[in-house]
């Protein structure tokens, strides 16, 4: 499932060019005026994650306390850059800021970054959509069913359900599973990928893309 991201803010033109190229990056994108209806709406859609537009720092201020008063989101403060030297001292609220031209790569990262740590609190269980592993007992379930896998596999599909979303390539793989001093090929990967994706998926599921000519990504 992708993460929710709920934009606010005033230039709607500029937040949509923000949304699309979330979107692209596998996002699920909303928008929303910068008005109290709309951050009263926020706790009910449940987001992931909120960025917050405005020209003027003080609105940002005042929206992200707003919505810190009803839920405890990742806030990201999309600050204008004649803007930025009116920053300190009114952020508390907010988590990170990018300021404008916004670069997608940079807003990304920070994005990853507090989804992350967000995350972070359930350090026993690693999950994507109806795949779960449950560090401590070093089991994995699909959609409740249990899935029994040999080391390698386990050890490749928690990597790759760690870096959700990423590329990761084949010598990376070798290298972070069976390590650097391993020297099988690149058709190792390949073969347990096949097993692993035997055993994961189904015509319901499916979790683990191939990147032609490069490696491969667990689904977001």
């Amino acid at each position: 499932m992708p993460f929710r991201v709920s934009i606010v803010g005033q230039d709607r033109h500029s937040l949509e060019g923000v949304a699309r190229n979330l979107t692209q990056k596998g996002y699920a994108c909303s928008l929303a005026n910068d008005s109290e209806a709309s951050v009263n709406q926020l706790a009910e859609q449940t987001p992931d994650i909120v960025l917050v537009e405005s020209n003027s720092t003080f609105r940002i201020a005042e929206l992200s306390h707003d919505i810190k008063q009803r839920t405890e989101v990742p806030i990201v403060a999309l600050v204008h850059g004649a803007s930025l030297s009116r920053v300190d001292g009114h952020f508390d609220d907010v988590d990170d800021f990018v300021t404008s031209p916004f670069h997608a790569d940079e807003l990304q990262l920070r994005m990853t970054r507090l989804l992350r740590r967000a995350n972070a609190g359930d350090e026993e269980h690693l999950g994507c959509g109806e795949l779960n592993i449950d560090l401590a007992k070093c089991e994995v379930s699909v959609g409740g069913r249990e899935v029994v896998l040999t080391f390698k596999e386990y050890e490749l599909l928690k990597f790759l359900v760690t870096n959700q979303g990423r590329v990761c390539t084949r010598d990376v793989l070798l290298d972070r599973v069976w390590g650097h001093d391993y020297y099988g090929g690149d058709r190792t990967v390949d073969v347990h990928i096949r097993r692993l994706r035997s055993k994961i998926e189904d015509p319901t599921h499916t979790f683990i893309e191939t990147v032609r000519n490069i490696g491969y990504r667990m689904r977001v």
